[in-house]
């Protein structure tokens, strides 16, 4: 699966998605862009998913007409050890999200 990383997200987390193909937004050339300009040529470029921490997202953006699916990782920070706890969800979102879908993975609560 071809997955862009935005903005937002460290470069470093790439290597958690083994298997897929991982860009980021700044290596692209897209650090500049809005959301919608974002998720256009993210969608032109043939990617199945944006990754991201923007929690708004879903309440800036119409995702109805979309071809590509939404991955928000709900965490306190961009920071690593804040992120990657949260892979194994993360993975097992990428394998049912759908085109203009947009999911949300966060830690389990303990009880």
């Amino acid at each position: 699966m071809k997955i862009l990383l935005d903005h937002c997200v460290p470069r470093p987390l790439r290597s958690h998605f083994a298997g897929h193909v991982v860009h980021t937004a700044y290596e692209r050339w897209w650090s500049a862009f809005k959301n919608g300009a974002l998720l256009s040529a993210a969608e032109a470029d043939g990617y199945a998913v944006l990754v991201t921490i923007d929690q708004n997202l879903p309440y800036q953006q119409n995702f109805a007409d979309r071809q590509i699916g939404v991955l928000i990782l709900d965490t306190a920070s961009n920071r690593m050890a804040d992120l990657v706890p949260l892979m194994p969800f993360a993975l097992s979102a990428l394998d049912t999200i759908m085109p203009g879908q947009v999911a949300k993975v966060e830690l389990p609560a303990i009880p």
